[in-house]
């Protein structure tokens, strides 16, 4: 039997090892035009967002650890839209309903509500023990929460935030914001290396909106985060979607998924390509010498549905759960816009269309918003002019 022990001492780091997979979702950005604050409205001073992520909540909550940029602060009343965001704070309560752990709130609607937008955002956060980066108090506070790390099945990985800008908006007093700066962002993965990270997320709020390829100066700070040894950068701002790359990094000598933009999650954005957008789940592991790394990646298309009549709300689907009706050339367009894109440029990321199950209450799509089914066509809701 003794031959056997060194087998066995062999096997058992491995079997621990394997067993450490993770599985994370990211989603693009989370608006609040005046239209989404309107329909969510009961009209007494309560705002109800029940049905929003009803048909992708599974999705979401089958993930080990969820993350979406949430782009409009928490500012408090009045309750506003584009330009100057303020979203309710039940908006909150239904993203983490649905699933989502960690709000990125480093964007360029940051300080629509100024420094008292910032603190209550955060104050927010705290109250609905939400996960947060981006925005912090003070130099203190920032200090204090960063490196943000969780462990999650067992690895070691670091979440940070940055955006190009605030819309011109200056920070007024205390509070911080996390803007995009190469030295501060190096010092800050080194730093999260140093507390422990096994793997560094970098989410950067950049490039130029409505373009469907990214900018040179994306492709530029994404070689710098290569670099510096990061293994998933995710971005968002554009409001459509760009490409997604899993590329080896010469340096970890292991995966580093580049997705330029996510587009929209949920919004009232009308043109063709920010109508919906794009959901990515990331798998990772430990390799047989029980470094984490970056497995696969594929993305899901998803679409906002408006409201079909006052008494209704926005809705949030996949577009391959999609009933034929009114807006079927809308989803269609959308679609194949995004496909276009993807097939073209993106390197082993692909669409997933397998069926959503949720894995927690044993159904596929059940709960689902009305005159939704398991149809590959598009939807059966009345058209409702509304604005942002």
């Amino acid at each position: 039997m003794n031959f056997l022990l060194p087998l066995i001492f062999t096997l058992l780091p491995f079997t621990s090892w394997n067993d450490s997979k993770v599985e994370l979702v990211f989603a693009g950005d989370a608006m609040q035009h005046s239209a989404q604050i309107d329909a969510a409205s009961n009209g007494d001073g309560t705002y109800s967002y029940d049905e929003y992520f009803t048909a992708i909540k599974p999705y979401i909550e089958n993930a080990d650890y969820a993350v979406v940029n949430l782009e409009t602060p928490l500012g408090g009343k009045p309750y506003t839209g584009y330009p100057c965001f303020s979203a309710p704070e039940s908006y909150l309560t239904a993203l983490t309903d649905a699933g989502f752990d960690l709000m990125l709130a480093a964007n360029n609607h940051t300080l629509d509500r100024r420094d008292k937008g910032v603190l209550q955002t955060i104050s927010q956060f705290e109250q609905q023990e939400t996960d947060f980066i981006g925005i912090y108090r003070n130099a203190e506070h920032r200090n204090n929460h960063l490196p943000f790390i969780k462990n999650i099945n067992g690895i070691n990985i670091a979440f940070l935030n940055y955006t190009y800008g605030t819309n011109g908006i200056t920070i007024q007093g205390n509070v911080v914001v996390d803007y995009i700066d190469k030295d501060i962002i190096k010092k800050d993965i080194a730093n999260a290396r140093k507390k422990g990270a096994e793997l560094i997320a970098v989410c950067v709020h950049w490039g130029n909106e409505y373009q469907l390829l990214p900018h040179a100066s994306q492709k530029e700070l994404a070689d710098f985060l290569c670099k510096q040894g990061v293994d998933l950068i995710i971005g968002g701002h554009p409001h459509v979607i760009q490409p997604m790359e899993m590329r080896y990094n010469e340096l970890t000598r292991k995966n580093t998924l580049l997705v330029y933009s996510l587009g929209n999650f949920i919004s009232n954005m009308k043109t063709r390509d920010t109508r919906g957008g794009a959901m990515l789940k990331v798998s990772l592991s430990r390799d047989i010498n029980g470094v984490a790394q970056v497995d696969s990646a594929s993305y899901r298309l998803v679409f906002t549905i408006p409201p079909t009549g006052s008494n209704d709300n926005f809705r949030l689907v996949p577009v391959e759960k999609y009933l034929s009706g009114a807006w079927t050339s809308q989803c269609q367009a959308f679609t194949k816009a995004a496909e276009d894109i993807f097939n073209k440029h993106n390197i082993d990321v692909p669409r997933d269309t397998t069926t959503i199950i949720d894995n927690k209450n044993n159904f596929q799509l059940k709960n689902m918003p009305k005159g939704i089914a398991n149809s590959k066509n598009c939807s059966t809701f009345a058209p409702l002019k509304t604005k942002w």
